[in-house]
């Protein structure tokens, strides 16, 4: 618990989401007690009179801005003009109405998609600049890295307290399984726990398994995320991160044992693989405002195993 947000009204856009939800479980856990959570139902925030509805009806003194239009490498090669127009244009007109609004803070949740496709690992985030987004998400990637210039020139010109937040890939209890639009981690454990069930004897995934990847558990994540509102204020982006890679492969085989999957897995090396590497230099996260994740990773793969084979 903290006096920070005593008498200080909060927006968290995408509160209903996977991301959201833990995020203002842990503003409620700091002592946060006002927190408004527009609904995409009610409220949709691609369009500027939602935007304007939303801000007038919370009154918030904090915007936290985790909506988001995502999805895996098969989501993103299908809609890479949806994801770039969507995710901007919700992002560019929240900002400036916030700003407008009189908004005290604006906490901006960027991508690990914005770093270009070959930075040196760990990414520092000095590196988002060198560099083009991996192909198959660039336009998701870019539309976000907007936002950063966005809040960086808002600060410049007006004053405006905007942070811009990098978290890398998520996992957890709640994350999103449809294998139309799922990341890495649900995907497969839906494919194991499902091949498992049906007495299959073989499951298939996409790549070659050489590309690396770095996971954060929700729950640290939002940790994360209430820190920095609290405690940072400044132009820089900062990383969300564990600091640690693995190989698709590894993970295959990590979640295969746990989930009990005891038959083949088949490469399909004419998908992509997309990024090459991604692991995050976590330094100033803990630095500016004392972050560091503390899930280990089996632990929070067999939570969410445990969390899927129970409520699917």
């Amino acid at each position: 618990m903290t006096d920070w947000w005593t008498d200080r009204r909060v927006m968290v856009t995408g509160g209903g989401g996977f991301l959201g939800a833990a995020v203002v479980r842990h503003l409620r856990e700091r002592g946060a007690t006002d927190i408004f959570v527009p609904r995409s139902r009610e409220y949709d925030l691609r369009t500027l009179d939602a935007i304007v509805a939303a801000l007038r009806d919370g009154r918030p003194d904090v915007v936290i801005h985790l909506a988001a239009v995502v999805g895996g490498i098969g989501a993103n090669r299908e809609n890479p003009g949806r994801f770039f127009y969507e995710n901007a244009i919700m992002g560019i007109e929240l900002m400036e109405q916030a700003r407008r609004a009189g908004v005290s803070k604006y906490v901006q949740i960027g991508t690990v998609c914005s770093y270009p496709k070959f930075t040196p690992v760990p990414f520092h985030e000095d590196e988002i600049w060198n560099g083009y987004p991996e192909e198959t998400n660039a336009p998701y990637g870019l539309a976000k890295k907007m936002l950063l210039v966005q809040g960086q020139a808002y600060r410049e010109q007006y004053g405006f307290d905007v942070i811009h937040l990098i978290p890398v890939n998520l996992y957890g209890p709640g994350d999103n399984f449809d294998p139309a639009s799922s990341h890495v981690i649900p995907a497969l454990i839906k494919k194991c726990v499902d091949a498992r069930e049906a007495g299959e004897g073989h499951i298939e995934v996409w790549g070659t398994g050489s590309a690396s990847r770095e996971f954060i558990y929700v729950d640290d994540a939002a940790t994360g995320i209430v820190l920095a509102t609290e405690r940072y204020d400044g132009s820089e982006p900062i990383n969300l991160g564990v600091g640690r890679e693995i190989t698709i492969r590894d993970l295959v085989e990590l979640i295969a044992r746990l989930t009990h999957f005891e038959g083949d897995v088949r490469w399909d090396a004419t998908k992509p693989d997309g990024q090459p590497r991604r692991a995050l230099d976590t330094n100033r996260a803990r630095e500016r405002f004392g972050f560091q994740a503390e899930t280990s990773f089996e632990d929070g793969l067999r939570r969410t195993i445990e969390w899927y084979e129970q409520t699917r």
